[in-house]
């Protein structure tokens, strides 16, 4: 920074000086007002507060040789006062500039999150922020027990991970409705790997879903759903794992495709459950789990907290009621079909 450049940000600066330490009187309302918009113009021109410190100490120097004692006994109260409020005013444009970002910052995950931007747009702004929309990229989303947004303890926490392990790999670490949401780039899967291990360690048991890449700014909103997808469908399923890959889960987009179908299927096929003590609830349950562990009596009866006996007097009964045998192949498949098809459709709890 030249002395040129920074004399323009101290005009009048000089005689404000000799005048308060003329009469020993304080910097009026006028003077510090200026003084202020001094230190916004700076702010806004990037010149470092560091530096114009520096030049009006500079400055305050030079006058000093040409004040009588008195006089040069206040220059040093003058200068904190003139000091003080261009600083003030350079703090609070630059406070201004940080919120015009973070605003921007958020309309644009907004816009990308959403899809309801100009595309061609979307992808100059993407530049701005780190992202490269002509290539494929994924999105990983981690929720946790409470809301999170962009200042955030654990949010910069894992950001600084992330640069740390990963440097400028155009990756962009934002929040959603209280979501922990990362885009990387479609063939760096050890990002959202890496982000995945650290959301599910900081947010105390908290849950992680992966969508798989798509190309263009449209393939952000699609990865991103099929993210929001995969945990809507694990609070559903019950399922259990920490993180989920929306790949794994593709099965059950198109079970649910037909709604109508598939509330048919679990009507016809659980439907007499409901005709047991205690409801169909507690048959449902049994079947899940020994579905879940791949028809294993003993294991199943672990989980439920029953005897092996236990266990087997309740599968009797289901093909006693239903007509379908859960340990036969032929019969396995419909009833294991329609036990997902209930919990996606939460029945018997909701009528369907």
């Amino acid at each position: 920074m030249t002395v040129l450049e920074t004399e323009s940000y101290l005009k009048g600066y000089a005689e404000v000086l000799a005048g308060a330490c003329a009469t020993g009187r304080r910097l009026t309302r006028d003077e510090l007002a200026s003084l202020r918009a001094q230190g916004e113009r700076a702010a806004e021109a990037g010149i470092g507060l560091r530096t114009m410190v520096r030049a009006h100490l500079a400055a305050a120097r030079a006058i000093r040789p040409g004040l009588h004692a008195a006089a040069a006994d206040h220059l040093l109260a003058a200068t904190e006062q003139a000091v003080d409020a261009f600083a003030e005013g350079h703090e609070r444009a630059q406070r201004l500039a940080v919120r015009q970002e973070e605003a921007a910052r958020r309309e644009f995950v907004d816009d990308l999150l959403y899809g309801r931007s100009d595309l061609g747009r979307l992808a100059e702004r993407a530049v701005r922020f780190g992202l490269l929309l002509s290539h494929a990229h994924a999105v990983a989303v981690a929720q946790g027990p409470e809301s999170y947004d962009d200042g955030h303890p654990l949010t910069r926490r894992i950001g600084a991970s992330l640069v740390a392990r990963f440097g400028d790999r155009h990756i962009l670490l934002t929040t959603k409705d209280g979501r922990l949401v990362c885009i990387a780039p479609g063939d760096q899967s050890d990002v959202l790997g890496h982000f995945a291990k650290q959301a599910y360690g900081a947010t105390d048991g908290g849950r992680v879903a992966v969508g798989r890449a798509h190309p263009g700014a449209g393939g952000v909103v699609h990865s991103y759903e099929e993210a929001l997808n995969a945990l809507d469908l694990a609070d559903r399923m019950g399922l259990e794992d920490p993180v989920l890959q929306a790949s794994d889960l593709l099965v059950y987009p198109v079970l649910t495709r037909d709604r109508q179908a598939m509330a048919d299927l679990v009507l016809s096929a659980l439907g007499p459950l409901r005709q047991a003590r205690g409801g169909a609830q507690p048959l449902l349950d049994t079947l899940a789990a020994y579905f879940d562990t791949g028809c294993v009596a003993a294991e199943a009866a672990r989980r439920l907290n029953l005897s092996v006996r236990a266990l087997t007097y309740r599968l009797d009964r289901i093909h006693r009621l239903t007509g379908a045998d859960p340990g036969d192949p032929v019969h396995r498949y419909t009833l294991q079909t329609a036990v997902i098809g209930a919990r996606l459709l939460d029945w018997p709890h909701q009528d369907i």
